[in-house]
């Protein structure tokens, strides 16, 4: 009986040993060492694909933001921009963001931007782990049923 009962405690005291020994040669918690950091573009990324996902939200960024991204993404070997329309301002614990949508008509200008803000704000929260201070939306436009989308004359047919 008196084996079970020390056997616990020498385990114990065989843990706190080996704590005390991590903590000598490098400072605790491997998780504490060190410092992260994240770029605006990162932010930006995961706050544009978040607002994309808000239903009415037609598309990001001003008219001629995204009459150079329609250019841009016909470029072969182009991207689409995850960014166009979002501006970040990343801090060390906290960001604000800046968005400039279009809007599907028929909507409510105030769901949607809600909706935005709820959506931007839990994906960037969980990603990142900053405090999103604010998100301030601009809408700049809205997308009337019967309005062609906006593509650039092709020179080669």
């Amino acid at each position: 009986m008196t084996e079970m009962t020390n056997r616990p405690r020498a385990t114990e005291e065989k843990d706190e040993a080996r704590r005390a020994q991590a903590a000598r040669r490098g400072g605790g918690d491997p998780a504490t060492r060190g410092r992260t950091t994240i770029a605006d573009g990162v932010v930006e990324k995961i706050a544009g694909l978040a607002a994309r996902d808000v239903v009415g939200v037609h598309a990001m960024g001003s008219g001629l933001s995204r009459t150079f991204g329609a250019v841009r993404d016909r470029v072969p070997g182009g991207q689409k921009s995850v960014t166009r329309g979002v501006s970040a301002e990343v801090g060390e614990r906290q960001t604000a963001l800046d968005l400039e949508i279009v809007i599907d008509y028929g909507v409510s200008i105030e769901d949607v931007a809600g909706g935005v803000r709820e959506n931007v704000i839990t994906a960037v929260e969980r990603m990142t782990g900053l405090e999103v201070v604010e998100v301030n939306i601009a809408v700049s436009d809205v997308k009337l049923p019967e309005e062609e989308e906006e593509e650039p004359e092709r020179r080669i047919q």
